[in-house]
This record gives structure tokens, C-alpha cells and sequence, in this order.
């Protein structure tokens, strides 16, 4: 039996799609995040995927790389099963590796094309359906005539829903006569003791009136009756509007509530942001040696340490320190920021967008710097400058280089400072502290 594998938060949305795919003979798996799809593809393989794209933790598309990037799992068709539309979300699902994309109030004639597409349905002209009628009711029947299916199918599925209109209208027909039938029993039976009373006395001794006729109760209910099943549709929908009105109330107090929740957030923030700026200002820094200061360059995440303008802030420092007849040291350290990230092991990782919340991070670290090994740290032209100082005879000037690792420059948030941090306010810190440092020691008079 094929199988299909459903990825929604929504259980509705999960009940009604597998039971449009189940009517075809398939069986249906259900997954409510696209964490747990991915836990019950490493035990089983579907045959095709309908993956929802907005849901809690990782989204649709992330849960498509992620499947399209292991070998075992990334022959499996995928349709993303979304109210997204547009020409741009579909080509960028198409790209991400999705066959197709189906809308979230799916139509039984948009499965039936999509599972037609992936080879998981019979050809069409193989089968073909034929509505007979047996004992007045509808049978189905299916022959391998090689015919045309698709007129075949809604001629069939018109006959079998007349034939169904048709018997609830005869149905409900009987009902309406029936009630009527008991309805006029019950009245003449009613009318019947009054008219017999009123023939048993003799008619010069009747002067009397008759005081509350036999028939008036039965006519006020009939009216009555009438007028209750008028009301009846009025009473459904003014119940309807009462239910409508406080659905609008607990809306418009949840968006005042949500208003507040967010301007107290953002006031939050904007103290942070001053918090974290103050800090960073007013963060110490190592004093530099007595005749010349620490230099100080930072290095873009994705870019080898010792290269680019790290190589002319060398080049210009050295000429300087030759100018003054500076003798001793040069010391190249460099040191490593740690940054918010998004993506993954299989197809890497880059810096989050500005606005994303801290917690949202895939990863926090450099993974780049940590993969690149000595040599890697360094471009040609940055080792053979510092090898034409080390060969130069005389010169009274030495470069030393070290990788020192993690020591933030500037600290990072913690704690409470992290609630409302975004990716953006903390990857500036962690450009800060992704730097490298030019030192120069003199060497001891005398030496």
C-alpha cells in the first residue's frame, strides 16, 4: 500500500486532507511539527510528503531543505500544503526542491491531480466508472473499457448525487405528509366529542350559548406551531449574531491587551539597547605599552583573519615602526567572536537577519573560524610579508603571531538581557570581539 506522510500543526486541517487521500486507497501518517516528521522519517518513507509551511519551531521550507539535504530521504516528493500563495512562493518552494503546491482549502479534484502526477493512482483510462441503478439505489462499477474517465467520472457522480437528492426530497416529502396526517387525527379526534355533545341536545332548549367552542384551542395551535417553526430560523440566527458580538469583544480586548504587551516590550528593548551601549562605551581596555598603542582591526564573519585590510593595517604599521628605528616585538593576535546564526551542519551557516529575536538562533558561535586551520588563518600575501620581515637581517623588528581564542573585547548580554535581544544588537558585539590585535613591545634598553 502507498503511504503519505501529512506535516500540519492543525489536526483539522490533518483529519480532512487524510481523509481525501485515505478515499484513494493510501495510507496517511500525520505529523504535528516538522521536528517530530523528521524523527518518524528516519524509521519509515513515505511516498510523497504534504508539508504546512508556518508552523511552531522550524517552517515548512526549513523542514524541506532539511529533507532534501539527507541522500536517504531526498527522493521523496514533497507538496507544500499552505494557504502561502503566489507565483513567487511557488517558484521559491520549487527551488527549495517541492513538486507542487496545494491550497489549504484543498479540493478532492486537486489530491486526485497531484497523486495522478506522482504515479501513486492507476492511469486514468485504465478504470473507469460506471453508476448503475439497482432496487433504487446507486451502485458503482468499474470497467477497463479504455474510455474517456473524466466525463465518465461527473457523469457519475451528477447520477449519484440526483439519485441522492432524490430520495431525501422523497424522504422528506413522506415526513411532512406524515406529520400532517398525525396532525389532522388528532384534531378530528379532538372535533369529534364537541360535535357529538352539540347533536345530543334537542334544539328549542338551547338557549344557552356554548361558552369556549371545542375547535379554538386546536386552530390557536396550529397557529401557534406555525408561528414557532417561523421564529425558529430568526431565534438561530439571532443566537448566531449574540455569539458573533462577544467573539468581536474577546477580540478587541485580546488586541488591546496585545497593543500593551508590545509597547512594554519595546520599551524593554529600547532600555536594553541603551544598557548594552553604555557598556560597550564605557568597557575598559587594556592599556597599551608606554610608547605605542594597541591597534586594533576587525574581521568580518566569513573572512580569514589575517588577510584583506588585516594585511594593510600590517604593511602601514611597519613602515612606521621602521620611520621611528622601533626595536622588539610585533605581536599579531587574533581572537574570535562568537555570532548569531541560522542554518544548518549539511549546508552551512550565515549571519540571522537583524531583526530576528536572539532565541531564534540556529547556533551561536564561528563555526568558520573553528574549521580553518593555522595556515588556513593566514592569505599568501599576509605569509609572505611576514616572512620577508623574519628574513630581513638587522632590522631590530620581529612579528609574532597567535591565535588567542575567545576573549570578548566587549561583553556579552546575559541573563534577563536576553529576553528581548535581537540577532542584530548582538552580532555587533560579536564584530567587535572578532578582531585582531597589533602590539608592539620594545625590546629592554641594553638587550
Amino acid at each position: 500500500m502507498k503511504r503519505a506522510l501529512i506535516v500540519d500543526d492543525s489536526r483539522s486541517a490533518r483529519v480532512i486532507l487524510g481523509r481525501m487521500l485515505e478515499s484513494y486507497g493510501l495510507g496517511v501518517d500525520a505529523a504535528e511539527s516538522a521536528e517530530q516528521a523528521l524523527e518518524m522519517l528516519r524509521q519509515s518513507r513515505p511516498d510523497v510528503i504534504f508539508m504546512d509551511h508556518l508552523m511552531p519551531g522550524m517552517d515548512g521550507f526549513q523542514a524541506v531543505q532539511a529533507i532534501k539535504g539527507n541522500p536517504e530521504t531526498a527522493m521523496i516528493p514533497v507538496v507544500m500544503y499552505t494557504s502561502q500563495e503566489g507565483e513567487l512562493y511557488v517558484s521559491q518552494a520549487r527551488a527549495l526542491g517541492a513538486v507542487g503546491v496545494l491550497p489549504k482549502t484543498v479540493k478532492q479534484v486537486d489530491v486526485s491531480r497531484v497523486l495522478y502526477q506522482l504515479r501513486l493512482l492507476p492511469e486514468r483510462r485504465e478504470a473507469r466508472t460506471v453508476v448503475v441503478h439497482e432496487g433504487g439505489q446507486a451502485a458503482a462499477r468499474v470497467t477497463s473499457d479504455g474510455g474517456s474517465s473524466q466525463g465518465d467520472l461527473e457523469r457519475m457522480l451528477r447520477a449519484t448525487f440526483a439519485s441522492m437528492l432524490k430520495e431525501h426530497s422523497s424522504e422528506m416529502r413522506r415526513f411532512v405528509l406524515a406529520s400532517f396526517e398525525a396532525f389532522a387525527r388528532r384534531l378530528t379526534s379532538e372535533l369529534k366529542p364537541a360535535a357529538a355533545a352539540a347533536t345530543a341536545q334537542p334544539a328549542p332548549i338551547t338557549p344557552e350559548p356554548v361558552e369556549s367552542p371545542e375547535p379554538a384551542p386546536s386552530r390557536w395551535s396550529l397557529a401557534a406551531g406555525i408561528a414557532a417553526l417561523a421564529l425558529l430560523p430568526t431565534l438561530v440566527l439571532a443566537a448566531l449574531y449574540m455569539r458573533l458580538l462577544d467573539n468581536s469583544r474577546e477580540l478587541m480586548q485580546s488586541n488591546t491587551r496585545l497593543a500593551a504587551v508590545v509597547e512594554e516590550q519595546q520599551a524593554q528593548l529600547a532600555t536594553l539597547q541603551q544598557t548594552v551601549q553604555l557598556r560597550a562605551s564605557t568597557q575598559p581596555v587594556a592599556p597599551p605599552p608606554p610608547e605605542h598603542s594597541v591597534e586594533i582591526e576587525t574581521v568580518p564573519y566569513g573572512e580569514a583573519p589575517l588577510s584583506g585590510s588585516r594585511l594593510e593595517r600590517l604593511r602601514e604599521l611597519v613602515e612606521r615602526l621602521k620611520a621611528s628605528d622601533f626595536k622588539g616585538t610585533l605581536k599579531v593576535s587574533t581572537f574570535v567572536g562568537e555570532f548569531c546564526l541560522v542554518g544548518n551542519g549539511v549546508e552551512g551557516y550565515s549571519l540571522a537577519a537583524d531583526e530576528l529575536p536572539m532565541r531564534r538562533c540556529d547556533r551561536v558561535g564561528n563555526p568558520f573560524d573553528d574549521g580553518l586551520s593555522p595556515a588556513q588563518r593566514q592569505s599568501l600575501a599576509f605569509a609572505n610579508l611576514v616572512a620577508s620581515l623574519r628574513q630581513a637581517a638587522g632590522s631590530g623588528l620581529s612579528i609574532e603571531i597567535e591565535h588567542a581564542g575567545r576573549r570578548p573585547l566587549v561583553p556579552y548580554p546575559t541573563g534577563e538581557q536576553l529576553a528581548n535581544l535581537t540577532a542584530g544588537e548582538w552580532n555587533k558585539i560579536a564584530a567587535r570581539n572578532n578582531r585582531v590585535e597589533f602590539a608592539p613591545t620594545p625590546s629592554p634598553a641594553g638587550s
